[in-house]
């Protein structure tokens, strides 16, 4: 089969990422085959392709977030059937989709309805799960007392889905990062209740709105250069949840307030253990949520066709910092 691979670590002006002839994938007992027919884009995958190269010999496929059909069902799976359409995330440790097929663990992927579209399928699972677990954590609730929500980068894909299960599944009050007028926009539709600039003086922008503190602060990008402005903005005892948490941080201030620090891997639940299920159970959650209208996808951007020059271009936007939303790319039809 066809896929978008790649063997050392490159950055964006040495792309090389080409189109290759890979063997086909070899599912497991648990897994499902499945056609790839749109996949999502996220700045974690520009990372990892900065960084990790192949074993030697090998060759590296990423992507972990997608729509498709099953074509094939292992003798493990319960709950699906070849010809379901579906969307999913995958594992780390695997190949990701950016192909033509891939297998993926069964517990990973939900079913979707004929009337919600591939592409806007695929903007959903890495947000949707990414979001939820940093939020709610395992127990599918905000921390006792939390009632204010600060979303450090509101337009971006993880940013856009916490603000909207925040509005759909509580009655936080959620304040949005954002720093120019079609983000701040974007964030808005979002559901926020307010939008700030993280660019500015974060706890200024609050106390002239009235507000003295937060109870939690999700930050999607760029923790660390925040950190101080994140601690003076959580009250005594809160929260921080986090999803770039690397290198070293210096939490002495963190002490000082008593806060919490909470990281989040999308893929923890697979590679260190965990209830895998939970996630298919959300994502099972966020399809009925979207038909319901409670829940929008969020492809902004749609690229066509898995060739190495689309891909290029989702990275390059990927890189820009400046993605609203989600880019897509469609597969085939």
């Amino acid at each position: 089969m066809k896929a978008l691979a790649y063997e050392k670590a490159h950055t964006l002006d040495a792309f090389a990422i080409t189109l290759a002839d890979v063997a086909e994938p070899r599912p497991r007992d648990g897994d499902l085959l499945v056609e790839i027919r749109a996949i999502g884009i996220n700045p974690g995958e520009a990372a990892i392709r900065r960084t990790r190269s192949a074993e030697p010999g090998g060759r590296v496929i990423l992507g972990w977030e997608f729509a498709g059909v099953v074509a094939a069902v292992g003798p493990a799976v319960t709950g699906f059937a070849v010809g379901d359409r579906v969307m999913g995330t995958g594992d780390v440790t695997r190949d990701g989709s950016w192909a033509e097929r891939v297998a993926v663990d069964h517990r990973v992927v939900a079913r979707i309805p004929d009337g919600l579209a591939f592409t806007d399928a695929a903007s959903l699972p890495i947000g949707v799960l990414t979001a939820w677990e940093s939020l709610f954590r395992d127990q599918d609730a905000l921390p006792a007392g939390v009632g204010r929500v600060l979303v450090l980068g509101g337009a971006g894909g993880v940013g856009s889905m916490a603000t909207q299960l925040l509005k759909t599944t509580t009655p936080a009050f959620v304040i949005s990062t954002a720093s120019r007028p079609e983000s701040r926009k974007w964030a808005t539709a979002m559901g926020a209740d307010l939008v700030v600039d993280h660019r500015g003086d974060l706890a200024g922008q609050l106390r002239a709105a009235g507000i003295d503190h937060v109870d939690l602060v999700f930050s999607t990008a760029g923790t660390s250069g925040h950190l101080g402005a994140i601690v003076e903005v959580l009250r005594p005892f809160g929260h921080l949840a986090a999803i770039d948490l690397t290198g070293s941080f210096d939490l002495e201030a963190f002490t000082a307030k008593s806060l919490s620090l909470h990281s989040e891997m999308v893929f923890s639940k697979l590679v260190a253990g965990g209830d895998v299920a939970s996630q298919g159970r959300i994502l099972a959650r966020a399809v009925d949520d979207v038909v319901a209208g409670r829940l929008r996808p969020i492809v902004t951007t749609t690229l066509e066709g898995l060739t190495a020059e689309t891909m290029k271009a989702a990275h390059v936007l990927a890189e820009s910092g400046r993605t609203i939303g989600k880019t897509v790319i469609q597969v085939a039809a």
